[in-house]
């Protein structure tokens, strides 16, 4: 795993400073991680807050309403914080991401070998965002570019042919769009916010995802070049437009 660190590090150096965290106004916090069963769980949402407020960074939770004239969600970064593989021992690292799950940066990996969980992670994201504070955050200003998506390369071997299967093409113009968040098992739906609105676990098909918003589980499914969220209620199927960037 260390490898991979390096790696993804020297890749960071090479590519990842086309755009910096400079480049951004704000980070979003998630209200929970991957390797976390529940939200703030150990307060890790609160510490990862907190830490960015020290780094000086204007941080917001991914439920707060964002002040008016902040700007759109590309103009903001995501925070995540990763867990790592360690024997006895507790292994974080912190990655900002932009709009379209891109990395923009990773930190430093923070240590610890207490053993209560709260403890352990308090230590990590300590030393993780010693790095970080070494960034000397300050927006420069800069406008992001959030009318298109960065380019990226795709192995020939992972390319669906156009014909197979047909996804809806978002309507830009749309009020009620909403912009869809890579996440480890899926994506996340945020709005304009941002806020976010669904949550999608991907399934064999790239055309349907298992769905929640607002508690509720169901399907989120392509048909007739658009896209509804579909479950049962009282026993009766709804189905409600929705309007997704992916």
């Amino acid at each position: 795993m260390r490898i991979k660190f390096l790696l993804i590090a020297l890749l960071t150096s090479i590519i990842g400073f086309s755009q910096s965290v400079n480049d951004y106004k704000a980070v979003i916090v998630p209200l929970k991680y991957d390797f976390l069963k529940s939200e703030n769980q150990y307060r890790t949402a609160t510490m990862t807050k907190a830490n960015l407020v020290k780094a000086g960074f204007q941080a917001f939770y991914g439920n707060e309403e964002i002040p008016a004239g902040l700007g759109d969600r590309c103009e903001f970064l995501y925070v995540d914080v990763k867990k790592d593989n360690g024997f006895l021992v507790t292994k974080l690292f912190v990655e900002f991401k932009d709009c379209y799950g891109k990395v923009i940066y990773t930190s430093d990996i923070g240590k610890s070998k207490e053993k209560e969980y709260e403890v352990a992670y308090r230590e990590c994201l300590d030393l993780a965002f010693a790095s970080i504070n070494a960034l000397h955050y300050k927006y420069n200003g800069k406008t992001v570019n959030s009318t298109k998506a960065p380019t990226t390369s795709i192995p020939a071997a992972q390319i669906v042919p156009a014909t197979a299967i047909s996804t809806p093409t978002a309507d830009l113009k749309d009020p009620n769009l909403l912009f869809a968040q890579p996440t480890e098992n899926g994506y996340q739906l945020i709005d304009k916010t941002p806020k976010v609105v669904m949550k999608l676990l991907k399934t064999s098909r790239p055309d349907s995802f298992i769905a929640i918003k607002d508690g509720i589980q169901g399907s989120l499914n392509a048909k007739d070049n658009q896209w509804f969220f579909e479950y049962y209620k009282n026993d009766q199927l709804v189905s409600e437009k929705v309007s997704v960037k992916f």
